[in-house]
């Protein structure tokens, strides 16, 4: 007992990180959005109507020990954590929908239109022109790559 959170911490918050999608609309969104999916350490969830991409990282200032080795100087993000939203406390994260699996995207779609996300559409082959989704999961996975 009195014993502080972060000494029982096992750093969760710091080994992924979520950044927001845009709700998919199109064939096209939904089959980026497998694509994401067939990536290791990627998966998306939607909270409160909102969408994210969620990517599995090890953050650079995580000590052996679980802690922040930059505690100090911590990003905003990192101070806005407070112990009752913490990961360690195993609270439920009150998604709407977790993916982490191509075929769990191709069910949900499937289930909101009644019909079957096309494996191969022609029309998807056009380049895709300012598309905030596919640029930043590609930029994404091109910075995990060894």
């Amino acid at each position: 007992m009195g014993s502080i959170l972060c000494e029982h911490c096992a750093a969760a918050c710091c080994r992924y990180l979520a950044l927001p999608l845009d709700k998919p609309r199109t064939i096209r969104d939904y089959d980026d959005i497998r694509w994401y999916l067939m990536h290791e350490g990627i998966s998306a969830f939607v909270e409160d109507g909102d969408w994210f991409i969620q990517i599995q990282t090890r953050c650079r200032n995580l000590g052996a020990d679980n802690r922040c080795n930059v505690y100090e100087t911590r990003p905003r993000i990192c101070r806005e954590y407070e112990p009752g939203s913490c990961d360690y406390s195993g609270s439920d994260y009150g998604y709407d929908y977790f993916f982490s699996h191509p075929r769990q995207i191709e069910e949900h779609y499937e289930r909101k239109t009644g019909r079957k996300l096309p494996e191969v559409d022609p029309s998807l082959d056009r380049p895709s022109r300012g598309r905030r989704n596919g640029r930043l999961a590609t930029a994404l996975v091109q910075l995990q790559a060894p």
